[in-house]
C-alpha cells in the first residue's frame, strides 16, 4: 500500500512540475525504476516486458552487461567524457572499429561526421549539407515519414499534428507518395518522376531525396527493394543525393546492420542515431561520401557531438556485428514475430488486421478507429510496453530489444493476444 502511495506522489510530481508536452507517460503512467535486458521495474515492484526498446534506442537491451562493464571502467579510470569535436582515444577506437566491422565487410565508403546527439540533428546536417553541395533549395521526401521535431526535419515529415507545432511556414519540401500509398497497383516511382521530368509540374529539381526504408513512426510501411533501386535510379540520373534516414530502421533493426543493404542500394549519406550508442547514451552520425564532405571546419557544430561515453558503448556494441550471426538470430527471431501476428489477424478477423513491417520492426494496422491503443493500454495493464505508430495510431507495434530471448518474445505474445481479446470484447 505504501508503494502505491508512493506512486501516486511521484506522478503527481510529474503532473505539477513537467510540462504538458510530455507524451510517453501518458501511455505507461508509472514510475520505472529499474531496467534489465528486456524487462523493466517500477516503484510498485511489478515487472514489464519491453516491446518498446527505446523507441528503437535500446536495440541490445537495457544495461547491457558487456556495455555497461565497457562504460564503468572508462569513467572510473577518469576517461573524457566531453570534449565538442577534440581528438579522443575513445573517439579514434570507435572511428577505426565502425569502419572495419561495418563500412569495410559492405564495401562502403563514409566519412562519420558527428553532427549532435539526437536523431533530428543527424537528417538536419544531412539537409544542410546536400544543399551546399547542390547549391539547390528543395528537398523531396514522402508520405508518412518521420524525421524530427527540428524545423528542417519537420518540414519533410509528414504527419500533420507535428507539423502543426511548428508555428511557423515549413519550406523547400514536397512530399511524394511512398510506395503502395496509392495502392498496390500504382508505382509511385513513375508518378516521381514524371514531376521530375515535366517542365510544368511546379516541383523544382531537388538537392535531395531522403526516405526512410520502414517508415516506423509512419505506420511500419515497408519500401520494396525494386522501389528503393528505382528511386536510386532516379537520383543517379538526376544528380540528385539520395539521403536514408536509418535513425530507428538501422543497427539492426530489419535484419542487416543498415535497413538498405538487402536492396542494394547505396545512399550518398545515411542517418544514424539511436541505438548507434548501443546503450541509450546520446549519440548520432551522418555518413557522407568523401567527395560530398565540403564542410569547412566547424561550418556545422555542436556542443554535444563529442560524447566520448557512447563512443565507449558504440564501440562494444559492434561486436554483435563481427559475424552474421547476430543478423541470422534477429531474421529468425523476426520469423517468429511474423507468424504469431498472422495468427491473432486469422483468429481475430474484427481486428480487421493487416501485418506489416520486417525484422523485428513489426505490427498490426487496425481498421477498426482506436483499437490499437486500446490494446497497447490493455497491454500495459498486463505488464507489456508497447506503442502505436501510424497517422492515426492505427498500428500496435512489436519493438524488442534485438538481444530479445524466444521465452520472453512468447510470453509477451501471450499478453497481446490476451489483450487483444478483452479490447475486442470490452
Amino acid at each position: 500500500m505504501q508503494a502505491i502511495k508512493e506512486l501516486d506522489s511521484q506522478l503527481s510530481v510529474f503532473e505539477s512540475l513537467e510540462s504538458e508536452v510530455r507524451g510517453y507517460i501518458r501511455s505507461f503512467p508509472t514510475t520505472f525504476v529499474k531496467a534489465k535486458g528486456s524487462m523493466m521495474w517500477d516503484v510498485n515492484e511489478k515487472t514489464y516486458i519491453d516491446f518498446f526498446a527505446g523507441a528503437g534506442a535500446l536495440n541490445y537491451g537495457h544495461n547491457n552487461s558487456k556495455m555497461k562493464e565497457k562504460l564503468i571502467n572508462y569513467i572510473a579510470e577518469d576517461g573524457i567524457t566531453h570534449s565538442l569535436d577534440m581528438g579522443t582515444q575513445a573517439k579514434a577506437t570507435f572511428l577505426t572499429c565502425f569502419n572495419e566491422v561495418i563500412l569495410k565487410p559492405r564495401n562502403l565508403e563514409y566519412k562519420v561526421m558527428f553532427p549532435g546527439p539526437t536523431g533530428t540533428n543527424t537528417v538536419e546536417s544531412a539537409l544542410k549539407l546536400a544543399r551546399k553541395v547542390t547549391g539547390r533549395e528543395l528537398v523531396i521526401s514522402f508520405t508518412n515519414g518521420f524525421h524530427g521535431m527540428t524545423l528542417g526535419s519537420l518540414a519533410i515529415t509528414g504527419n500533420s499534428f507535428k507539423r502543426h507545432g511548428a508555428g511557423v511556414s515549413l519550406n523547400h519540401s514536397v512530399a511524394m507518395p511512398f510506395d503502395k500509398y496509392l495502392g498496390e497497383d500504382v508505382d509511385t516511382v513513375d508518378y516521381l518522376e514524371r514531376f521530375l521530368e515535366d517542365n510544368g509540374s511546379g516541383v523544382a529539381l531537388p538537392a535531395a531525396i531522403i526516405l526512410e526504408t520502414v517508415q516506423g513512426e509512419g505506420g511500419l510501411n515497408v519500401a520494396n527493394a525494386d522501389w528503393l533501386k528505382r528511386v536510386e535510379e532516379i537520383c543517379r540520373r538526376w544528380d540528385i543525393l539520395l539521403i536514408v534516414d536509418d535513425v530507428q530502421a538501422g543497427c539492426g533493426r530489419t535484419g542487416t546492420f543498415f535497413s538498405f543493404e538487402q536492396a542494394g542500394i547505396n545512399p550518398d549519406i545515411v542517418c544514424l542515431s539511436k541505438s548507434i550508442s548501443g546503450y541509450g547514451t546520446p549519440m548520432a552520425l551522418t555518413l557522407i561520401k568523401p567527395e560530398y564532405d565540403i564542410w569547412a571546419a566547424g561550418e556545422h557544430n555542436g556542443t554535444f557531438r563529442g560524447h566520448n561515453l557512447a563512443f565507449i558503448t558504440a564501440t562494444e556494441a559492434l561486436t554483435y556485428w563481427e559475424n552474421d550471426d547476430f543478423t541470422k538470430e534477429i531474421i529468425d527471431k523476426g520469423l517468429l514475430v511474423d507468424e504469431f501476428l498472422h495468427e491473432l489477424v486469422k483468429k481475430y478477423p474484427e481486428l480487421e488486421g493487416e501485418v506489416r513491417g520486417k525484422g523485428l520492426f513489426r505490427g498490426i494496422a487496425c481498421g477498426v478507429e482506436g483499437l490499437a491503443d486500446k490494446i497497447c493500454a490493455q497491454a500495459f495493464e498486463r505488464g507489456l510496453i508497447m506503442e502505436t505508430s501510424g497517422p492515426k495510431s492505427e498500428v500496435f507495434k512489436i519493438m524488442p530489444a534485438l538481444t530479445i530471448d524466444c521465452e520472453t518474445l512468447k510470453q509477451g505474445f501471450a499478453i497481446i493476444e490476451e489483450s487483444v481479446k478483452n479490447s475486442l470484447t470490452n
